[in-house]
């Protein structure tokens, strides 16, 4: 499986960006190195000026791949979610019992992928992104239009996944997309606060402490009396 994933290439759609960056050296070292220093600098701080500085370029040969810093952005969270649900897909295609796919869902969603190796990629530097400054991806004035075009198509397809699991546990159970939303919206803003608003959340909890609340919240919530 893992070696399946070192060359995986998530598919993207075509209008977020100008020149696909993996038909080129340097569209790759574009994607590579952007997400640690989006990370380190905060994406208000972070652009094309700077990027070209870390991958040996210019400016202008930046833009050639992405019309902006936003588009960037909503490529690299596409990447994150196509590659979290690949490790889904991946992690329970044995299972049969969907408490048991739920567990590795949960697991991937607050710990990360469990599969990290690839040649396109960063995986952890992504994860890091994903976790400081997705929500800036989509909290803009231009949402509906680009919801609209399918930037957000790896997103959707992947909490589809989680939200069939949720019907594979409970059929009768009303609100599915409802649930699963508010489960990755958690685990985003949980990873967050234990880093940069320790207070907001329990901090030191190891292995199956770190996943123990989602755990009872979830199947608590799916329990059918």
């Amino acid at each position: 499986m893992e070696q399946i994933l070192t060359s995986f290439v998530v598919p993207v759609n075509s209008e977020i960006y100008l020149k696909d960056p993996l038909s080129s050296d340097l569209g790759k070292k574009i994607i590579r190195e952007s997400p640690n220093l989006i990370v380190i600098l905060g994406l208000e701080s972070f652009n094309f000026k700077r990027l070209s500085e870390t991958v040996g370029s210019t400016e202008a040969a930046i833009y050639r791949y992405f019309e902006n810093k936003h588009k960037l952005l909503v490529y690299l969270t596409n990447w994150y979610w196509g590659w979290l649900e690949h490790n889904l897909v991946f992690a329970t295609s044995n299972l049969h019992d969907p408490r048991d796919k739920m567990k590795i869902a949960i697991q991937l969603l607050v710990e990360g992928p469990v599969y990290e190796k690839n040649e396109y990629m960063d995986i952890q530097k992504l994860r890091l992104l994903v976790t400081q400054e997705s929500y800036k991806a989509f909290l803009t004035k231009e949402v509906d239009e680009e919801n609209s075009s399918g930037f957000f198509k790896q997103f959707y397809r992947f909490t589809d996944r989680i939200a069939a699991i949720v019907g594979e546990i409970n059929p009768k159970y009303t609100y599915p997309k409802t649930l699963v939303s508010t489960l990755v919206e958690s685990t985003l803003l949980h990873a967050f606060f234990l880093k940069h608003m320790p207070k907001m959340t329990e901090s030191g909890l190891v292995g199956e402490q770190k996943l123990g609340f989602y755990f009872d919240w979830v199947f608590k919530t799916l329990k059918d009396e």
